[in-house]
């Protein structure tokens, strides 16, 4: 038995100690060694995807020995396809976040300043949890990281927000608490009725259909299993968002600072989709099954009423956020529709393979291009004193068109233009849903014909048209701002043109997925 993922988990966590122990005059050096521990996260999650072997849908690098073996409770940790993928995402956006954030503690004077060795902390802390998250198979273990991620959260949001960050935290707080509560009575009742908390261990008894049979028996009621399910269910849905568990995230995402926006949006709202990968699709497929048209229902609105959400947006924050929701939605789509019977559809099979290749490669494209967008916002406003406004810039490509360039590839990205990473994702979503639940692919073109119609309204507000002589000297990027900002570029046009880089690595992932939703 390796360790692989273990040290991997606690690099950032002992990292954070570290850096919590330094005193608050010691920014730089408290920046530096956060950065520097995310940055052997990163080495660590490089090697570990190197010596991943993407043929096999089995699990790797598994950990596994018994924590409290009367309560079913074991250290469980593996990863297959999707939890490499997201261990990469977060040992990506991580550093990339660690290092926006030194504006944060540039020139302040308010006394949230004072402490930027907690912060980085936090961000550390944060990581470790979403390590956790991805890699925990056991739902007790996995429960611990899943909570990690939400307080550090919680105060890097209240403690160095903007004005109404109190609110803004607490709304945070309570959804995903909420949702915490939810997931935490469902698997209660679940190691109940089988005595097991092991994720994979539950997706073989739900695939043998006795799982449902298991609940009644335990608890004497027909419709239990449907009843867990949507405690289940919610709790993922509010971490993803979808509509109508979403009203935390445009204030959560405005009022955060960027860099935290960027951790967000990039990383943890993928928390609540691959908990639905994970978690929901492979233990309640039947149920899944039981309210399949409330379910495309919801994710169309997802992505419709996210989109238009979006375009009546006057701040560009607000604006990416509203758009964080549409482009998960798209998810969302993808995995309702890869649960359906399909019976009428020729080779069903192939159609739920290339729905799941595309949400897998949706979540990561996302999180990459999000990340960017809210890493070009940042520095936005650092150049001019905090504002954000749609109105308040207009023809900035005069002055700044290295700025302008590559923000417009990610603004692109976001879009979905062929050549970019956004399109092939999205392209394979719905290559997969449109035979597999038609009329809720059909609708949900409606979102991607909006998001491109709020993105080129943000293209021309902000680069183009007259320049505001307010922002004659509005400088443009850096060289060192430049090279922050070149490797998520990069990677949007490597995996815009070559998929399979991520594709050949979940693939195998994806068709075991597929057959545990084949009865």
């Amino acid at each position: 038995m390796n360790h692989w993922l273990t040290i991997l988990i606690l690099i950032p966590f002992f990292g954070g100690i570290v850096v919590a122990g330094l005193g608050a005059e010691h920014k730089r050096l408290a920046r530096n060694l956060a950065f520097a521990a995310s940055l052997l996260a990163l080495a660590g999650a490089i090697c570990m995807w190197l010596h991943f072997d993407g043929k096999s849908g089995e699990l790797q690098f598994v950990e596994k020995f018994d924590w409290v073996p009367s309560l079913g409770i074991q250290y469980f940790l593996g990863v297959d396809g999707l939890g490499a993928l997201m261990v990469m995402l977060t040992a990506i956006v991580t550093p990339l976040a660690i290092l926006v954030s030194g504006g944060l503690f540039e020139g302040e004077k308010s006394g949230r300043a004072n402490a930027p060795h907690i912060y980085y902390a936090l961000v550390l802390w944060l990581q470790a949890g979403l390590f956790g998250t991805f890699t925990a198979l056991n739902f007790f273990h996995w429960f611990l990281f899943w909570e990690l991620g939400l307080i550090p959260a919680f105060f890097l949001i209240k403690l160095w927000g903007g004005p109404n960050r109190g609110p803004a935290a607490t709304q945070f707080f309570i959804y995903t608490m909420v949702g915490s509560v939810a997931l935490l009575l469902s698997f209660l009742a679940i190691r109940l009725a089988t005595g097991s908390f092991d994720f994979i261990e539950l997706a073989a008894i739900a695939k043998s259909g006795v799982l449902t049979a298991k609940l009644q028996a335990t608890f004497g009621w027909k419709n239990i299993g449907l009843i867990i399910f949507f405690g289940v269910f919610l709790g993922f849905a509010v971490k993803v968002p979808v509509i109508p568990f979403h009203t935390w995230l445009p204030a959560a995402y405005s009022e955060a600072p960027s860099p935290v926006t960027m951790l967000l949006t990039g990383v943890m709202s993928k928390m609540g989709v691959y908990g639905f990968l994970r978690i929901l699709l492979p233990i309640f497929p039947n149920q899944i099954r039981e309210v399949l048209t409330p379910l495309l229902w919801l994710a169309v609105a997802t992505i419709v009423l996210s989109a238009c959400a979006a375009f009546a947006q006057k701040d560009i924050k607000r604006m990416i956020a509203y758009s964080s929701i549409n482009h998960l939605g798209y998810c969302l789509l993808a995995m309702f529709a890869a649960a359906s019977v399909a019976t009428s559809v020729n080779v069903p099979e192939i159609q739920k393979a290339a729905a799941l290749d595309g949400a897998l490669l949706q979540m990561f494209n996302h999180g990459l291009t999000a990340s960017a967008l809210f890493l070009f916002v940042a520095l936005i406003e650092k150049r001019s004193g905090g504002l954000r406004g749609l109105d308040d810039f207009g023809g900035l490509r005069k002055v700044v068109p290295v700025f302008t360039g590559l923000m417009g590839i990610a603004i692109f990205s976001s879009l979905g233009l062929p050549g970019l990473n956004g399109f092939v994702g999205e392209f394979l979503i719905f290559k997969g849903a449109f035979p597999l639940a038609p009329w809720a692919a059909a609708i949900s073109l409606i979102g991607i014909l909006v998001t491109a119609i709020f993105l080129l309204t943000l293209i021309q507000r902000v680069f183009c048209g007259p320049l505001n002589e307010r922002w004659l000297k509005f400088p443009d990027l850096t060289t060192r701002e430049r090279l922050l900002v070149i490797p998520s570029i990069a990677l949007m046009f490597v995996l815009g043109v070559w998929p399979q880089f991520i594709l050949g690595a979940v693939d195998a992932t994806v068709m075991k997925l597929v057959q545990q939703l084949t009865f």
